[in-house]
């Protein structure tokens, strides 16, 4: 490790988020590459967050001034089917890599979730009283408070929803599995009654370095577009902009039976980290567009 740029690690990097960010963190930072499957290259490692000795030897090895991390169960579904799982990871997990974090006082971003309110509302801010409706939503709340006793110096950014194309095989990005349905001619059914406000992976990983960027940044902030779109909108929008038929997109009207609950509205507010960072927050149209073609060259 001779170059002269800080180190960043990334762990769970293998995800779809993980593959932009690690590319985008490529000039002003060293990357290291971390996930169960250790990414191919000389900087990828296995790391399995639920074992000490796996993050105290990844630790070891890449010694970073900054840590990422993405790892967790994040199927809202699987994890209520299997909380212990989901408590093992991204509770016991978090709390393994905040406390590596706090020995070497390296900087560490924790992706956090808007599951962690219960959406009866239009609009949260990072203020807000969290109340999770999911095993899902209670392991981000948990795993948020961990992070605030062990590493104060944290950023905890809540996200509503994630889009964008995996660039490399073997992720769980949500629009290429899209993309192969209705290239097969499948149609795809997506809720009315459930909005976010998505932000695309391009954009987010700007703003990720940004916050890196600034030393002083700590604590909660909520990222998304500036405006929220219900998933069945959001659903035509991205078959159109593919050049696919909109109506392969069937409007679900009501909870399908046996699914995890969610929370109707989650419109994350953004004023906090419009006022911290400079690149802009995005609307729904413009991640629409970024997911599928690609963010704009990054400010960091």
């Amino acid at each position: 490790m001779t170059s002269q740029k800080p180190r960043l690690l990334i762990i769970g990097a293998g995800g779809f988020v993980g593959q932009h960010l690690a590319r985008k963190a490529a000039s002003p930072f060293d990357v290291f590459e971390a996930d169960l499957a250790p990414p191919s290259g000389a900087n990828g490692l296995a790391m399995d967050i639920t074992s000490c000795g796996s993050v105290d030897t990844g630790f070891r090895r890449t010694a970073p001034h900054a840590v990422v991390l993405l790892a967790a169960v994040s199927d809202i579904d699987q994890c209520e089917t299997r909380p212990d799982v989901a408590e093992a990871i991204n509770v016991g997990g978090t709390a393994r890599v905040a406390e590596a974090c706090a020995r070497i006082s390296a900087r560490l971003l924790f992706i956090s979730s808007a599951a962690v309110f219960d959406g009866a509302r239009h609009g949260y801010r990072e203020c807000d009283t969290v109340s999770p409706l999911s095993v899902y939503g209670r392991t981000k709340v948990n795993a948020e408070e961990l992070i605030a006793t062990l590493l104060p110096t944290a950023v905890i950014l809540r996200l509503a929803l994630v889009i964008g194309l995996a660039e490399g095989s073997g992720t769980n990005a949500m629009l290429n599995k899209f993309a192969a349905k209705l290239r097969a001619g499948e149609s795809v059914s997506l809720p009315d009654f459930e909005c976010r406000n998505p932000i695309d992976a391009g954009t987010l990983s700007d703003f990720i370095l940004e916050l890196f960027g600034l030393g002083g940044a700590a604590g909660i902030f909520h990222l998304g577009a500036k405006e929220s779109i219900s998933r069945f909108e959001l659903g035509v929008k991205l078959a159109e902009g593919l050049g696919f038929p909109a109506n392969l997109i069937q409007r679900q009207t009501q909870p399908l039976p046996g699914r995890a609950p969610r929370g109707l509205d989650h419109f994350l507010l953004t004023e906090k980290i419009r006022s911290a960072c400079q690149t802009p927050v995005p609307s729904c149209d413009e991640v629409i567009e970024r997911a599928i073609y690609g963010s704009p060259k990054s400010n960091s």
